[in-house]
């Protein structure tokens, strides 16, 4: 009896799908093969559809269930909601056979007596259709939590056969073609985690926005998992470097904390298993895991994605009582792995207004309506085909209601919560983690939401305009001369590497000290001297979690330029190093004490004249030993550096000999250093900078006003600045034949080559290896890179 209707997750494979589901077939998977490696499953047994089918038999269900669904009017789903009520009702008021019950029981009993103690179970919904590649009907059906005693066991299988009609999974089995009948009902029993006094999240094997395979992206919460799930915190995320998981090496690049205001714990004799309660404010600004367990799960991951040979959405667990991880559940990923974007859409919001509010970005697109504020289903008849549905977070019952929606916001959540999932299953934007958007925001009130900008989206009010371009992948054209990037912003790394491209030619380190550090580093070198004023409580705040406020430097800057790196793996990342002003670098906390005020910024104490100067020699060892944690620690390898405003040869020598001493030796583990050529000197001896430096990058705009002797930010004189002047046209020009005679490449970072196809063509003819362009100016540029080696290439053949 027990083995036609209980299987023990150790005697399963995935060959047993057709028996117990998706889900209970992967947890068998992982036990028998994944255990082996390492890999914490918790224990149990799955009741087969086998029983699910005998119940329905038995209780004369299966033609009363068909009549029920014949009644929908599937055109519009108006009567859904009664239709499925009613079949739910008529599973619930069954009664199991007796053979089924029995043999529930005597699985049960044996699994507790097993466990010396009274156990405590996750009872989960397996269909037998459900995490295939194609369809992974998650949130779909129900699981229960805490469940503990052989009544409340039964209790919990019985609502999961229910949960079969939800509307949702009704729904969702109509719009991917799966007939309601055929589809058979598991239930998967299985040992709780302890989650409720640890932590619990979800894991893709991919970078769930972009579908990036470089990146293992983890998220988690204090608490129960379904915190998680539901979307309804702003959960710490984890970003890891897979090559580094396999070589054993620091994998964690980047991480994000957050504010996790709410957790999932058991309910305490309220007569519900589990119950919601505030999270201290300790744990809220503490990390969910600690860097030696991120390490643990991404390796688990990575094992999981390469038994599966696909990418995977896992959900993990940590149990609070024995301090072990667990992974409880493992299906395919079913958005970027069956879907190939074949197609660039680029959208560009005209406006400087300040948005409303910020969220966490899901899609690429803009777009504008009127919003639906939804507090319930009881809201649905409200919602109007093209509406913005805003909530503090959205629930699977709604996905029928979903549908008709243009764009998702919530209060709460992120990436892999229900609106994220169900955003990109519907192929629309959403933006998430508002914390406010139910409160500024009101029914019928026009905005435009734009998840154009990378990793943050931002709400406006009324009706934007914006342009929209359609590009097929297949018809870009590949080029010998480099198409890359000028990147400053980090976070919008991972939406740009998706992009035809070679690479980034400039990634501009000040905008991550300004934007993620915001304290000047000499700051941080002399914390122990800074005056007890407001800027040192600022720096206290931002510091709170270093001893050594010089490690906080060293870390985020890390951790900005690594997730530059990783996205855009194994291509080149080019690392300027810092080039503020001084009236810039003032400008940072504690900066005032450390600069002095001069008359000509641009022409002052900058580049590479403050990386050995003594006022600064220190601060630059911290870029230092940044760039050297991200290239010897985290193995991204790809990193190159540039020092910019290098004015003499001498100057050059010095750079490198306190780069290193702090551990930055060129050619050391394939290092390469180049220089920025914006200043005549540069070109004049640029077979002297060519025996010092791997390449160089022209900066176009510093080269020009430097050549023709003018403040390019001067109205009375700016319309002589002009980078096809000869005389600029001729120092390019005479760098490029040197640099080749040296066998040392040339780069230009700068608009011209966009906006002016002649001065693309003139760096094509003289043989540059690569084009730098901002990522509004990339596919321009391409264009103007084809088009201008196309031209060259007849010249040359005639």
């Amino acid at each position: 009896m027990k083995t036609t209707y209980i299987l023990s997750f150790n005697k399963l494979t995935m060959q047993d799908l057709a028996k117990v589901g998706g889900k209970n077939a992967s947890l068998g998977e992982m036990i028998q093969k994944l255990t082996p490696l390492g890999v914490n499953v918790p224990g149990g047994f799955a009741i087969t559809a086998g029983a699910y089918y005998d119940f329905l038999s038995y209780n004369e269900l299966n033609n009363k269930i068909q009549v029920e669904l014949d009644m929908l009017d599937r055109a519009t789903l108006d009567n859904l909601p009664q239709v499925g009520a009613r079949c739910r009702d008529l599973i619930l008021k069954a009664t199991f056979p007796e053979k089924v019950q029995r043999a529930i029981a005597d699985a049960y009993y044996e699994f507790v007596a097993a466990e010396g103690k009274v156990a405590t179970f996750a009872v989960r919904s397996s269909a037998t259709a459900e995490d295939s590649p194609t369809a992974s009907f998650a949130g779909q059906h129900d699981s229960f939590l805490n469940v503990s005693g052989l009544d409340n066991l039964l209790d919990a299988v019985q609502r999961c056969y229910a949960s079969l009609f939800n509307d949702r999974a009704i729904k969702y089995r109509m719009d991917n073609g799966f007939d309601d009948m055929q589809v058979g009902q598991s239930v998967g029993i299985q040992l709780m985690v302890r989650a409720d006094k640890g932590s619990a999240g979800v894991i893709f094997t991919i970078e769930p926005e972009t579908g990036n395979k470089n990146l293992i992206y983890v998220t988690g919460a204090w608490g129960l998992g379904e915190s998680v799930v539901q979307g309804a915190v702003n959960t710490d995320e984890f970003y890891l470097f897979k090559p580094a998981i396999e070589a054993d090496k620091r994998s964690l690049i980047y991480s994000v904390l957050g504010n996790k205001q709410q957790m999932v714990v058991y309910g305490a004799g309220s007569g519900k298993n589990t119950t919601w309660k505030e999270t201290p404010p300790a744990l809220r600004d503490q990390y969910v895991l600690t860097d030696d367990e991120i390490s643990t799960l991404g390796k688990w991951s990575l094992s999981i994605e390469r038994h599966y040979d696909l990418p995977m959405d896992i959900e993990w667990a940590k149990d609070g009582l024995s301090g072990k991880l667990y992974i409880v559940q493992a299906r395919p990923e079913t958005v970027h792995s069956t879907n190939r974007e074949l197609v660039l859409k680029e959208y560009k919001l005209s406006t400087r207004e300040t948005p409303l509010l910020t969220g966490k970005a899901v899609g690429r697109s803009v777009v504008s309506g009127k919003v639906s504020i939804v507090k319930s289903l009881a809201d649905g008849a409200k919602v109007e085909a093209g509406n913005i549905i805003v909530a503090d977070i959205t629930n699977p019952d709604w996905n029928a209601l979903l549908k008709k929606a243009i764009c998702i916001v919530t209060n709460k959540g992120g990436r892999t919560s229900h609106a994220s999932i169900i955003a990109r299953e519907l192929g629309i934007p959403a933006v998430v983690g508002t914390m406010a958007a139910t409160e500024k925001l009101v029914d019928g009130q026009e905005i435009t939401v734009s998840c154009a900008g990378g990793d943050e989206g931002y709400i406006y009010n009324g009706k934007l305009n914006w342009e929209e371009k359609e590009t097929t992948l297949q018809s870009i054209a590949r080029t010998k001369t480099k198409p890359m990037f000028i990147l400053a912003d980090p976070q919008k790394a991972l939406l740009y590497a998706s992009y035809p491209n070679q690479g980034v030619g400039l990634l501009r380190m000040e905008f991550m000290i300004s934007n993620s550090l915001q304290v000047h580093p000499m700051a941080l070198i002399k914390y122990n001297e800074l005056p007890d004023d407001k800027e040192k409580k600022q720096i206290d705040a931002l510091t709170r979690h270093y001893i050594d406020k010089k490690q906080f430097f060293v870390d985020k800057l890390a951790q900005s330029i690594a997730l530059v790196a990783a996205a855009f793996y194994p291509k080149e990342v080019i690392v300027r190093m810092s080039d503020f002003k001084t009236n810039e670098y003032a400008k940072l906390l504690g900066g005032r004490l450390f600069e002095q005020e001069e008359e000509n910024p641009m022409l002052g104490f900058r580049g590479a004249s403050r990386y050995y100067n003594e006022r600064y020699r220190e601060g630059f060892g911290l870029e230092c030993a940044a760039i050297r944690k991200v290239r010897n620690e985290m193995l991204l390898t790809n990193v190159k550096v540039m020092i910019p405003f290098c004015r003499t040869v001498e100057e050059g020598k010095k750079v490198l000999d306190v780069m290193s001493s702090f551990g930055l030796e060129r050619k050391k583990n394939d290092l390469e250093v180049y220089v920025m050529a914006e200043i005549p000197s540069n070109i004049l001896l640029a077979a002297e900078f060519a025996t010092l430096f791997d390449g160089f990058s022209i900066g176009s705009n510093d080269l020009t006003q430097l050549t023709l002797g003018l403040d390019r930010d001067s109205a009375i004189v700016s319309d002589l600045f002009n980078e096809n002047d000869a005389s600029v046209l001729y120092l390019i020009r005479r760098l490029i034949e040197v640099a080749h005679e040296h066998g040392v490449k040339v780069g230009l970072c700068g608009q011209a080559p966009s906006d002016y196809p002649d001065f693309a063509r003139f760096l094509v003819e003289c043989g540059i290896d690569s084009i730098s362009f901002n990522p509004d100016a990339l596919m321009r540029g391409i264009e103007n890179i084809a088009l201008a080696e196309a031209e060259v290439k007849v010249v040359f053949n005639t």
